[in-house]
């Protein structure tokens, strides 16, 4: 090609020479016409003779563009059929138009045309107009597709190797753990020095020896902590054993008064050590924030628990409940004024304890008020008692009015939830870098992670009880008059069924506390007494009850019939004291268009475990959902969560 350029360049210049040649033989025929004569015959000549030379280069030219072709066409074939990887030609309906050989080979099979894509290819379909490649593996090796929808073409590239260096680094990764025994301090009271070091000793050995059956590096740290360092491909076989180890040292300690539990908190998957050790330590304290003798794994950007078959162990001292109640007596008192916030849709307890909140305020000579958002006709009359005290009536607010309120100094406490958007107005918290939490539900994954102080009990019956053990230590001298003692033991006696469930030696204590300062009983009968109304649509719900599993039992209420949140949960109560019945289950829709599942057992099945895996939460016997669609699809949903769990660990393990 370069020699047809060059003499492309030459005709050029040979076309320049002829021109001003004739303008010489001109110039010449002006002096002499001899010479001009001469010059033109010249000029003609050599006109002609790069005519010539023309056309014999136009004609090597095309012979050799005609050659050039047939080479690159040769080529260039050679080229495709030899490509390292495949390509497939698709056509409308997604059926094979054309293949190179690399597919041929790949299926040993000559020719493909007419094949569906998803026979070739399974999954491939469900991908379409989708620019994402997809990993699928075919006859054992690794491949990566990439569709290209308008041009009808799919690539496919050999990743096998790629893949297995892939795996082996992510299966190498570090995953750090730390094991806690929940309750040794409450187990070892009553034990003498030998009993002690013998059961510590036992508890110790069964850690070990789990240790050690799955390679896993153990550091004590402390008496009751350990360190567990491993891999990612032993944390996914820890996972898949669903830690064993919680029901070996649960069941191998059952001769005592009470069994020892551990609390397993794990991390993998972070991109630096420094970020991979928050994570573990924020790990366990969910574990133990969710009431302990389970594992909180964080692998990446998921949590997963495993475990948490048992209530949390009751703690039988004060100490906790002194050091927090100090600290928040210190906090209140540093405060410009204090904002008091429960769950949307308040209960009984969450009112009640925020009137126990804002007695302590006020003791301390802080202006406080409560922010009450949304209506829960359960709370009707409480609320009409409370409001018989103008002092308790005029500091509800609404999220509005609290908005007024606020400023950085102002202390945010938020009872009876932890997570920032169930709070009455979630803004608010913005608002300030006081906050603190006071709830007694096992811990979730969305959490108030910038909370100054956060006392969170599961082991409670209700956040009532824990406001009124602080209040014993917020000031020496308390007094409660009538309707706030009453509004606390009616938190108290709604969240335990009037101390038929979740009752622990401190409930009483905090119970009889409320009673010597005045509460009145008859006046929480009246507060629950409900309508013969109400009465008759529970009635109609618990009568679509069916048994499933031999012991639960499961309501659905038919489409289109609306229900309030209140009724649902009073229909898997009384469904819960049907004989034979472990867990009940009612499924409704509510006024505000979602479908709400109240969820109820006597402690044989978790049910936060199955709430949770359906986007709602809870305790171990008392839980609930929310969620968007139609009855029918929430109680297939449900169903298939049962199965589920059924064949995991077993329902009633």
């Amino acid at each position: 090609m370069p020699n047809f350029l060059s003499k492309r360049w030459h005709g050029l210049h040979h076309v320049l020479s002829l021109v001003i040649m004739f303008l010489l033989s001109v110039g010449l025929s002006y002096y002499h016409w001899v010479p001009g004569l001469i010059g033109l015959l010249l000029t003609i000549a050599a006109a002609v003779y790069m005519y010539i030379a023309e056309r014999a280069f136009r004609r090597e030219f095309k012979q050799y563009v005609q050659t050039l072709s047939y080479r690159l066409k040769t080529s260039g074939t050679d080229i495709f059929q030899q490509l390292p990887f495949g390509i497939v030609i698709f056509n409308e309906e997604y059926t094979v138009e054309w293949h190179n050989p690399y597919i041929a080979n790949l299926f040993q099979h000559e020719n493909l045309v007419g094949e569906p894509l998803n026979k070739l290819f399974p999954g491939l379909s469900s991908t379409k107009d989708s620019q994402a490649p997809i990993e699928l593996t075919l006859n054992q090796r690794m491949y990566r597709l990439t569709v290209r929808d308008k041009a009808r073409v799919v690539y496919v590239n050999d990743i096998t190797e790629s893949w297995a260096i892939q795996k082996k680094y992510d299966e190498e990764r570090l995953a750090l753990g730390i094991v806690m025994i929940d309750n040794l301090e409450e187990v070892a009271q009553g034990l003498d020095d030998n009993q002690r070091t013998t059961l510590l000793s036992k508890v110790t050995s069964m850690i070990t020896d789990w240790a050690q059956r799955y390679e896993i590096f153990l550091k004590r740290l402390t008496s009751d902590r350990f360190l567990l360092i491993t891999d990612q491909r032993t944390l996914r076989i820890l996972e898949q054993t669903r830690f064993d180890i919680l029901d070996e040292v649960r069941e191998q300690t059952s001769d005592q008064k009470i069994p020892i539990t551990l609390s397993i908190g794990f991390a993998a998957g972070a991109e630096y050590i420094t970020e991979l050790g928050q994570w573990v330590h924020r790990s366990l304290d969910i574990a133990l924030g969710r009431g302990g003798d389970q594992a909180t794994v964080k692998f990446g950007t998921r949590q997963t628990f495993y475990g948490g078959k048992t209530n949390a162990v009751e703690k039988r001292t004060r100490v906790r409940a002194r050091v927090v109640a100090h600290t928040l007596r210190d906090l209140i008192k540093e405060s410009y004024n204090v904002v008091i916030m429960g769950h949307r849709i308040p209960d009984t307890d969450a009112i009640g304890a925020a009137v126990g909140v804002l007695k302590a305020a006020r003791m301390l000579g802080k202006e406080s008020y409560i922010v009450l958002e949304g209506v829960n006709p359960s709370i009707d009359r409480m609320m009409e008692l409370l409001r018989e005290d103008e002092k308790i009536a005029q500091r509800f607010v609404t999220p509005e009015q609290a908005f007024g309120l606020m400023n950085s100094n102002t202390l945010a406490v938020v009872v009876d939830t932890h997570k920032a958007s169930m709070v009455a107005e979630p803004k608010l918290l913005s608002m300030t870098e006081r906050i603190a939490v006071i709830d007694h539900h096992r811990r979730s994954e969305e959490f108030l992670s910038n909370a100054t102080l956060v006392y969170l009990e599961p082991y409670a019956s209700s956040t009532c009880e824990l406001v009124t053990e602080l209040l014993q230590y917020i000031h020496d001298r308390i007094s409660l008059d009538v309707r706030e003692a009453t509004s606390l033991l009616a938190g108290i006696t709604v969240d335990t069924k009037s101390f038929a469930l979740r009752t622990g030696a401190r409930t009483f204590e905090a119970a009889s506390f409320l009673r010597r300062n005045g509460a009145d009983s008859s006046m929480i009968q009246r507060m629950l007494q409900e309508d013969l109304h109400g009465y008759i649509s529970k009635s109609e719900i618990i009568k679509h009850a069916t048994i499933h599993y031999e012991h639960i039992a499961i309501a659905v209420v038919a489409e289109g019939e609306v229900k309030p949140q209140l009724l649902i949960a009073q229909s898997a109560d009384t469904l819960l004291n049907m004989s034979n019945i472990y867990a009940s289950f009612v499924i409704a829709e509510r006024p505000d268009g979602l479908i709400g599942i109240s969820a109820r057992s006597f402690g044989q099945i978790n049910v936060q475990v199955i709430m949770e895996r359906m986007g709602g939460g809870g305790h171990l016997t008392n839980a609930a959902a929310q969620l968007e669609g139609s009855v029918d699809e929430v109680a297939a949903q449900l169903k298939a969560v049962l199965k589920q769990i059924d064949e995991e660990e077993g329902l009633f393990e």
